[in-house]
């Protein structure tokens, strides 16, 4: 492993945590659910090859920390959050941005934001779910979850939460368990810790956000809408793929599911750097 250099920011409510590795342009990196920077940390040394890559946890998780811990979590916040990170690393030139999940929805309010700050972005699996036409049955997943999670505790509202995101008519027998990667393992416990945060804030916050899909059709010369190869039919691959065909750019697929680059790094982190590449 390359050794990060470790800094922290002051932004508007909150202190971000963020780490930075490697040479060349800025590459930052923004994680999504209940992950932080080490969330990457099975792709960002490949990448650090070509890049100085940044990653950072996001406000309220790990080990960015909230003025006000009951703070309401908004996407325009977080992508500012973002925003003052690339101030700060590179100022004056765009960099390249990759968002995952609830981190792409934040990177693709960045784009729109401040496009003069994103030289290209790749957004993998958004769950923008506003713009589906069943987006209803979504909101009410969201607010099932929230009352589950406030009156039966957090395992069962994440057990409703994950029913909801996979294929129609999926079965519910186990999977064939995949073996992770140490490295991967080890943030387990960290990831628990952030979940009722995620599951309480995040989600909501989040998954009620409309994109500006004319700001993005404008801006799609530099915008790569991802998914994951076994992704297909799950909620969080939707809406990518709605976007992707409405803003008439083609729809890149990913090695893995929605946590490819945890369970596929070497591999995912290729797809990442040729589409950085254009």
């Amino acid at each position: 492993m390359i050794a990060p250099t470790i800094g922290s920011l002051r932004v508007n409510g909150a202190t971000l945590h963020y780490e930075v590795r490697g040479q060349g342009p800025l590459l930052l990196l923004i994680p999504g659910g209940a992950g932080g920077a080490a969330s990457f940390d099975g792709i960002a040394d490949g990448l650090a090859g070509e890049y100085t890559v940044a990653t950072y946890d996001p406000r309220g998780m790990s080990r960015s920390t909230l003025d006000d811990p009951e703070a309401e979590q908004r996407v325009a916040e977080h992508a500012d959050d973002a925003f003052r990170m690339l101030e700060l690393l590179s100022p004056g030139e765009p960099a390249r941005v990759f968002g995952a999940s609830s981190g792409a929805i934040a990177a693709l309010h960045l784009l729109a934001a401040h496009p003069e700050r994103v030289e290209r972005l790749v957004a993998h699996e958004p769950p923008v779910v506003e713009v589906l036409p069943d987006a209803f049955e979504h909101r009410a997943l969201v607010a099932r979850v929230q009352e589950t999670f406030r009156t039966q505790g957090l395992m069962p509202a994440m057990a409703m939460f994950a029913a909801g995101l996979k294929k129609d008519g999926a079965t519910t027998e186990p999977k064939a368990e995949i073996e992770l990667p140490p490295q991967a393992a080890a943030r387990a416990e960290q990831t628990m810790a952030n979940l009722p945060y995620f599951v309480g804030r995040i989600v909501p916050g989040f998954m009620s956000y409309t994109p500006d899909i004319h700001r993005l059709e404008a801006l799609s010369d530099r915008l790569v809408l991802a998914c994951g190869q076994d992704s297909r039919g799950e909620l969080p691959y939707r809406p990518a793929a709605f976007l992707a065909e409405r803003l008439g750019i083609e729809l890149l697929h990913l090695p893995g599911g929605h946590t490819g680059m945890t369970t596929h790094p070497a591999e995912f982190g290729d797809f990442i750097r040729k589409a950085l590449r254009g």
